[in-house]
């Protein structure tokens, strides 16, 4: 185990607060702690917590003008993840998300570079800033039938389209670790004046170990947002937001962040971002050797359970330019028999006693992380095993279902997904789907969108009516329409459902997922706008 060589400031001076047991005659008021040990009899966890649980009093800074130990972990942060400057996050990559589109769309009207498939919180800012955004297409890996960044073609073309654009903005890597290489884009976007601003919610471990993909900082980008409790050891809702260069007006980022963040920020979770970095400052890479050997046992102990398989970048021979990188810990895994859908399969280890991140129709996401061990591991591979014998012995065919028809035995991962209802993907038939019907292009025909104005004006109940999902197709929606995980949005108000959205949503209804922003939670209708 590693030894306790902490540099964090800000958490030593929590745990000197706590220490010293002063009278509280300030806010919280529980007074570290006191009020819940009174009361809640042998219950001490959420004391523990309680007692480093102070406010903007002398010596503990304040994280909307640090000057003190806030300033020093922030400025120790920069360094560790490569960035100039460094802001703490208590509201997750949500908060960073809508403070760096504030920040460059200044003005309604103003046009930013989005990549379709993003975060609801992108959506969510584009609406706070008035912003018109010009979605751009992701590429989609023909192997797996999953999507990562728009091509720099695309982002190149729509810069030249859209010579005003403040900015261009992209998720990387995607829910499933999925990604490609992010310097053409910066390069691209700085030889047009403009900044790239990256969603690496979950990447905040890239560039830590060497067998870890490159950051996007270190890749070139201007803004970048990691969810440090994702995939490193903070505390939920702790995240970063690092800036470099001159492309971002840094005074007003803050400013929007006072806006966004509570003024009554909580110490815990940013003491918990100090710890977070200063571990990996202490330690390294070594930090993550431990993760990084249960991954690869686990990928190689799948290699002899022939039943289940798990996605990977077509190597050196492929031909996906849209998939070229795969974090290390997340492994994106399914039924290779095509017997257990995505759902069913998380059904299955949830039983085991393994609980993984996300699933979809055809594929189960296991996020790993620094406290992933060898026996964690064995965990898994005995579930799978234990799994794939109960099938066998149940003599289950493969589902014929709507959601499922693409699957047979044997089946090939590029084979399944003309119809794949991912939660990730917005792309119909290869291609992203019309938004607005304004998908247009010449060599690059429906990549590129005309710009789609946000706004929160909402729309009136008298504009509203409620129809069967299944007869949804060719009204607009008049509601988000967001899997939950990951949070992308499949539709958002005023987008046109096209048949294959239509399809979509009742595959994802039929397989039990999760949807947030939809007034009919059993998603049997949907909101649409009145002809």
């Amino acid at each position: 185990m590693f030894k306790e060589t902490y540099n964090a400031p800000l958490l030593e001076v929590l745990r000197e607060y706590r220490k010293r047991q002063d009278t509280s005659f300030h806010v919280p008021g529980h007074k570290d702690g006191q009020a819940w040990q009174a009361y809640s009899g042998d219950e001490k966890e959420l004391a523990q917590v309680m007692g480093i649980d102070a406010t903007e009093i002398t010596g503990t800074d304040d994280l909307h003008h640090p000057q003190g130990v806030i300033q020093e972990a922030q400025r120790l942060a920069a360094i560790q993840f490569g960035a100039e400057e460094t802001c703490f996050l208590v509201g997750g990559s949500t908060a960073g998300n809508l403070a760096l589109i504030l920040s460059v769309c200044t003005t309604p009207g103003d046009v930013l570079l989005v990549q379709r498939n993003v975060h609801k919180s992108v959506i969510h800012g584009l609406m706070l800033a008035g912003a018109h955004a010009v979605f751009l297409a992701p590429q989609q890996d023909p192997g797996s039938g999953l999507s990562t960044l728009p091509s720099t073609a695309v982002v190149g073309e729509a810069l030249r389209r859209y010579p005003g654009a403040k900015g261009v903005l992209v998720t990387h890597p995607n829910y499933y670790g999925m990604g490609a290489p992010l310097r053409p884009l910066a390069d691209i976007c700085h030889a047009h004046g403009v900044p790239l601003l990256v969603d690496e919610a979950h990447g905040a471990h890239f560039g830590q170990h060497p067998a870890l993909p490159e950051s996007a900082l270190a890749a070139g980008a201007d803004g970048v947002v990691q969810s440090t409790h994702k995939m490193l050891t903070a505390l939920t809702m702790g995240a970063m937001l690092h800036v470099q260069g001159g492309l971002l007006d840094r005074t007003l980022l803050k400013q929007r962040l006072a806006m966004l963040q509570s003024s009554s920020p909580s110490y815990p979770i940013m003491a918990s971002l100090d710890w977070s970095r200063s571990l990996l400052q202490a330690h390294g890479p070594d930090l993550l050797e431990e993760g990084l050997a249960a991954a690869a046992e686990i990928r190689q102990g799948l290699k002899q359970l022939s039943r289940f398989a798990v996605v990977e970048p077509p190597g050196a021979s492929g031909e996906s330019t849209a998939y070229t990188i795969q974090d290390p810990w997340k492994l994106v895994i399914y039924d290779a028999a095509g017997r257990l859908n995505g759902y069913e399969l998380q059904e299955r280890l949830e039983a085991e006693g393994c609980v993984p991140e996300m699933s979809d129709d055809r594929y189960v996401v296991l996020a790993l992380g620094p406290g992933t061990t060898s026996q964690h591991a064995v965990h898994l591979l005995t579930a799978l095993q234990r799994i794939a014998e109960v099938e066998l012995k149940s003599g289950r065919k493969a589902d014929k279902s709507a959601l499922s028809a693409n699957f047979s035995e044997p089946v090939q991962v590029s084979d399944v997904f003309s119809r794949q209802i991912s939660t990730w993907n917005n792309v119909e038939d290869g291609v992203q789907p019309p938004l607005r019907d304004v998908w247009q292009g010449e060599g690059l025909q429906f990549a590129i969108s005309e710009s789609v104005a946000f706004n929160l004006t909402p729309v009136l109940p008298k504009e509203i009516e409620s129809v069967p999902v299944e007869h949804s197709a060719g009204r607009r929606a008049a509601e988000m329409v967001i899997p939950y995980p990951p949070g992308i949005p499949l539709l958002y108000p005023g987008e046109k459902i096209t048949e294959i959205l239509a399809e979509r949503l009742v595959g994802l209804r039929n397989s039990g997922a999760k949807c947030q922003g939809a007034a009919d939670s059993q998603l049997l209708t949907i909101q649409v706008l009145k002809l």
